[in-house]
């Protein structure tokens, strides 16, 4: 089965976790930026990421989900600032699962990404996003070797899903 890991990444977060799932991937297998696939045609197993912006979906990443073929196998991974199981941390999860509702969603992982500094400056000034903030800082050290390792195992259980 042909596999494609697409990702779309600002900060490298999600980029790591996409070439940790690559490499625990069989061949035959592509790892392309998700602004370099024009389809998704002749792949049997589909991995897309990508990072939370602002408790939601990119643009880019949403436009692609909601234009996968019906019944295309596909894993979703993203990155995230906030503290893993919080509402926020979910939010962009549960949106992407919608917009790709007609595919064949075979799983889904998540892990935390270091929140860029601009990103940090903007939303430390906002009182509203104070405790988010707070959130951010503790995941200035992620994507780990844990959270690619996961990542790995991700990749080889959705693969055992895909064969069945």
């Amino acid at each position: 089965m042909r596999t494609l890991v697409t990702y779309y990444s600002l900060t490298g977060n999600t980029r790591m976790v996409a070439e940790a799932i690559f490499e625990a991937l069989p061949k035959p297998k592509e790892l392309k930026p998700l602004t370099e696939v024009e389809s998704v045609e002749g792949y049997g197993l589909v991995f897309i990421g990508f990072p939370v912006h602002s408790h939601s979906v990119p643009y880019r990443v949403e436009h692609f989900l909601k234009n996968l073929p019906p019944g295309q196998k596909t894993a979703l991974f993203l990155t995230h600032g906030s503290i893993p199981g919080t509402r926020l941390s979910r939010e962009a999860l549960e949106q992407a699962l919608i917009l790709a509702g007609k595919t064949r969603i075979l799983g889904t992982f998540a892990c935390r990404g270091k929140v860029s500094n601009q990103a940090m400056e903007v939303l430390g000034k906002s009182p509203e996003h104070e405790l988010w903030t707070e959130m951010a800082v503790t995941a200035s050290t992620h994507p780990d070797k844990n959270d690619l390792e996961d990542a790995r195992t991700f990749a080889r259980w959705i693969i055992s899903l895909a064969s069945q």
